[in-house]
């Protein structure tokens, strides 16, 4: 019934390409440790960066990291370093640069890397992306013994406006690279995420439909650490698929109680992205248990890999995705944002609007356009 849209096929294809890119990462492992492992012992900072989408897998990953290959690693978005480059970056900088870009020929993934490449002192680059024709891959064939490409299966370059595998590919493909010394015992992690996930998708995407029907005209995504960063994605995914008619926030659940609370109203939408650490749970359930009392919105959406222990009715629709307890966190967690892509591909329906291309006004494209980069 949906095939006929990309963005549906996208979205459901994922837990394939997981599997097609543990194979590509696999296939590289000895180039990409003996890659990381050389600037990590020259003292060089690693820097996750990419605009919109591709800058939130930084988001996201930062939080994961610690204890591996790219344990330290910061989040700086490309359009952050187009404008403050000077202030991120000096003379003494030794930066490796690890890329996300789907199509990698927006201007500020080109633009971002130029200036580090003039700003720092020292600059190598990991360019992780979909495109094998984009203007990033040209950099790197282009490149000297500095740029390592990691070109992912062409499915996931994306062809609808909103990246779906694209997102979950490159950041998966980054949690590898971090694990690169135990990809070989990883493998059965990443099928286990991948039948997980497929299984989820099947099972709770009618359901979905269902809550994307109501009549919401706001959304709010809340996560924990990682989860915060996978619930910027998922505010960003509604957001574009409906073009703005549902406006999303996303938080951290303690953070939302400083002011951030007030975007809730009758019109509200919550999805909530629960921690399967016990002790961050207690926080999440002291606001979940808040805002149901004191506020009466349009639905309360929980994801989850176990479920979990709250009151009866506290939920409209539990989402349990059930990827196994011994998946590292820095898998797992991608597998909760296809909630907020379903959500985003049935609203867009609803609003009688095409998921592929949302935006009647045009505010939007593919690849960002307009840009004019000063240096």
């Amino acid at each position: 019934m949906f095939m006929e849209y990309n963005t549906w096929r996208e979205i459901h294809q994922q837990p394939r390409m997981w599997l097609k890119t543990y194979d590509v990462v696999y296939q590289m492992k000895d180039q990409i440790a003996s890659f990381i492992k050389r600037y990590r012992n020259e003292g060089y900072e690693i820097v996750l960066t990419g605009a919109g989408t591709s800058a939130y897998i930084g988001d996201a990953l930062k939080w994961v990291l610690p204890g591996t290959l790219l344990d330290g690693a910061k989040a700086i978005a490309t359009t952050d370093i187009i404008t403050e480059a000077s202030a991120l970056f000096n003379k003494d900088s030794k930066v490796l640069l690890i890329s996300f870009a789907r199509s990698g020929n927006s201007p500020e993934s080109v633009g971002a890397i130029n200036l580090v490449n003039r700003t720092a002192g020292e600059a190598a680059h990991i360019f992780i992306t979909c495109n094998a024709e984009g203007k990033m891959t040209a950099m790197a064939d282009d490149a000297r013994h500095n740029t390592l490409l990691v070109l992912l299966p062409p499915e996931t370059n994306d062809l609808s406006l909103a990246m779906t595998s694209s997102y979950s590919s490159m950041f998966l493909a980054c949690s590898m690279m971090a694990n690169i010394d135990k990809i070989e015992e990883h493998r059965s992690q990443i099928e286990a995420l991948s039948e997980a996930t497929a299984n989820a998708l099947a099972k709770y995407s009618d359901l979905i439909s269902v809550i994307a029907e109501r009549k919401f005209t706001r959304a709010v995504f809340l996560g924990s650490g990682e989860l915060m960063g996978v619930a910027e994605e998922s505010r960003l995914k509604l957001q574009e698929l409906t073009d703005g008619t549902v406006m999303c926030a996303y938080d951290s659940f303690l953070g939302f109680r400083h002011g951030p609370k007030a975007v809730v109203s009758n019109d509200s939408l919550i999805v909530y992205l629960l921690s399967e650490d016990p002790d961050t749970r207690r926080y999440e359930y002291d606001l979940i248990r808040q805002i149901k009392a004191n506020n009466n919105v349009k639905g309360y959406v929980a994801v989850s890999q176990s479920g979990t222990v709250m009151e009866p009715g506290t939920f409209d629709l539990s989402v349990i995705i059930g990827v196994p307890d011994n998946v590292e966190r820095c898998y797992k967690s991608v597998s909760y944002v296809i909630v907020a892509q379903l959500l985003g591909f049935y609203k867009a329906l609803s609003l009688e609007r095409n998921p592929d291309s949302p935006s009647v006004s045009g505010n939007i494209s593919r690849v960002v356009e307009g840009v004019t980069i000063y240096a």
